[in-house]
């Protein structure tokens, strides 16, 4: 065994990144709250960490499918860019708590995923960066 942890996996990741955002956001033990970019970069991360897991992590690709399903059923034509760009508007100019940015951070990664060109790039990069760390 060449590491202290060992390997995590794309599952365990997912995991710990989930409990670090949940009490990370609220920071009532010895350590401060995460700041609001870590708050946005971890869920980001988690959201990869969860395309990456499989079940019961497949859920929340489910969840956000129907959302956009959702919304597109409201505004045809709506693309998944589009969106991934609103929802970064969102996220650059509402005032959000640290939690708020942590719930659009894992649909975001989803819905850019999705998309095509600089959004999908990104998505690629990060699932990347993901399953290196986890493995």
């Amino acid at each position: 065994m060449n590491t202290l942890i060992g390997t995590i996996g794309p599952v365990g990741l997912a995991v710990v990144l989930t409990v670090v955002l949940i009490f990370g956001t609220k920071g009532e033990g010895e350590a401060k709250a995460l700041p609001w970019g870590w708050c946005l970069f971890l869920s980001v991360f988690a959201g990869a960490s969860y395309a990456a897991g499989g079940w019961p992590f497949t859920l929340v690709r489910g969840l956000v499918n129907d959302g956009v399903e959702l919304v597109n059923s409201f505004v045809p034509g709506l693309t998944y860019p589009a969106i991934g760009l609103s929802m970064l508007a969102i996220i650059a100019w509402k005032k959000l708590t640290r939690r708020g940015v942590c719930l659009l951070g894992i649909p975001f990664w989803y819905i850019a995923a999705s998309s095509d060109g600089g959004l999908g790039i990104l998505a690629e990069k990060i699932a990347t960066a993901a399953q290196q760390f986890a493995s």
